[in-house]
Formats: C-alpha cells, sequence, structure tokens
C-alpha cells in the first residue's frame, strides 16, 4: 500500500477547494440554478456535483490556508458571482419590465409574495419571469452556463489576476441593459396601453361629466390584459436578445 502523500493531499484539496468557490460565488446569484425557491440541499449537492467535475481544471500549487490561498478564495468567488450576476439582470431587465406594464395597466396593486426577493412583486412581474425561465431551460441555457463555468477554468486560470478593471467596468456597462431591456420587453404593451390613456384624454375633452375612474379602469385594465397576451409573442425575441449579449460579456469577462 502506497504511503499517503500529504503533498499531494494538500493539492488535490486545493483543486478542490478553487472550484468549489468558483462555482460557489456562481450559484450566489445566479438566476434558475442559483434561486433561492430550489431547496438548499440540492443547491449544495449541485455545488459539489460540479466540483467533482470541474476540480482537474483548477489544478494549483498554492496551500489553501495561506495568506495568498485566502486571497484566491475570494478572488474565485468574485468571478463566479460577476458571471451569476450578468446572468441576473438579464431576468432582472425582464422582471421591471412587467412591472413598467402592470403600471401602466393600472394592475400594479395586484401583487404576490415573491420569495426570491424576500417581498412582494407583481404578478405580472411574476408571470413574466416564469416564462423567460421555461424559456432559459427550453434553450438549454443552463447547460450553456455550465459550460462557459468549465471554460473559464481554461481562458481565466485560477492564480492569474482574476476581473481586472476591464472585467468590472464590462459588467457595470452590462448594468445598462437592465433599463434598456425592459423597455424592450415593455415597449409593446406599453404603446397599446398608452393609445388606450389617449383615446381617454380625448374622451374627457369631448365629455367632461363622463366619470372616466369608473368607466376607463376596467377599460384600461381588459385592453392591456388582450395588448399582454398580443405582445407575448415579442417577448422571446427580446429575452434571446438580451441573453446573447450576456453570453457576449461574460466570454469577455473570461477572456475568451
Amino acid at each position: 500500500m502506497m504511503p499517503l502523500d500529504l503533498g499531494q493531499l494538500e493539492a488535490w484539496v486545493g483543486s478542490a477547494c478553487w472550484a468549489l468557490s468558483r462555482i460557489a460565488g456562481l450559484l450566489l446569484v445566479a438566476p434558475v440554478l442559483g434561486a433561492t425557491t430550489i431547496p438548499a440541499r440540492i443547491r449544495i449537492g449541485l455545488a459539489l456535483l460540479l466540483t467533482m467535475a470541474l476540480a482537474p481544471l483548477a489544478p494549483l500549487d498554492i496551500r489553501p490556508l495561506s495568506a495568498q490561498g485566502v486571497a484566491t478564495l475570494a478572488q474565485q468567488i468574485l468571478v463566479g458571482a460577476s458571471l451569476g450576476f450578468i446572468l441576473k439582470l438579464v431576468f432582472e431587465a425582464v422582471a421591471f419590465g412587467g412591472q413598467i406594464v402592470s403600471q401602466a395597466m393600472s394592475l400594479g396593486f395586484a401583487e404576490t409574495v415573491n420569495p426570491g426577493v424576500g417581498g412582494t412583486t407583481p404578478v405580472l412581474s411574476q408571470f413574466y419571469m416564469m416564462l423567460v425561465t421555461l424559456l432559459f431551460l427550453v434553450m438549454n441555457g443552463h447547460l450553456q452556463l455550465i459550460s462557459l463555468l468549465a471554460d473559464s477554468f481554461r481562458t481565466l486560470p485560477v492564480g492569474e489576476q482574476g476581473v481586472g478593471a476591464d472585467g468590472v467596468w464590462g459588467v457595470l456597462g452590462f448594468a445598462g441593459h437592465l433599463f434598456t431591456g425592459a423597455v424592450r420587453v415593455a415597449l409593446p404593451a406599453l404603446t397599446a396601453t398608452l393609445v388606450v390613456n389617449l383615446g381617454f384624454g380625448a374622451i374627457s375633452r369631448s365629455a367632461p361629466s363622463m366619470n372616466l375612474f369608473a368607466v376607463g379602469f376596467p377599460i384600461t385594465i381588459c385592453l392591456g390584459l388582450l395588448a399582454v397576451w398580443l405582445a407575448l409573442r415579442a417577448l422571446p425575441g427580446a429575452f434571446d436578445s438580451l441573453q446573447t449579449d450576456a453570453w457576449e460579456t461574460m466570454r469577455g469577462l473570461i477572456g475568451r
């Protein structure tokens, strides 16, 4: 029986530690795979499973308990969290777009508890989030995210500079997609509700005695729901465009 080599054992522990830290940083922030609605045991099991598969890609001769090891650990958590944060912004843009539409059609008061954010969000925003989550899974976005994570160990090896100043500015620049993406998602339904409100404005000028608050509220909601139904065909295209920009930003972050 071969004697146990403590140096080799420390190298194995170190490679698993670096892979686990990058994966944990990703799962702490990324949507779908790291959603708080998924039980903690499943998320921990997924992190350990990915660590077993990706640990051979992260060999490094740094002692995990040294000062350099702690700095490397924090660096890898930041790399994974940056990748997950970019993808998180795509889903938040869609949710923000649903919130804009619900406010425009006077349905902002209809809210439901959202465990993902620890509060309440509009029902329409939750509906949009469920749709894009299904689209993300159907388009194999979770597999593409895992593939990108595996490639990051080759293009951005452990122990290098990690997320530099250019990477941080790239993430901050992509944060602008939160607003542009929300407008892109909400624009079809928002345009329809704007036309309805302009029509009510013309009616109020021609018939000032009409109580528009009693008549316009149900009409706005009914026409708004119709506009949302007709605008759903544009949601996959808007989400795919946002997702494509996110993948490009993440590839630029890891130097691929």
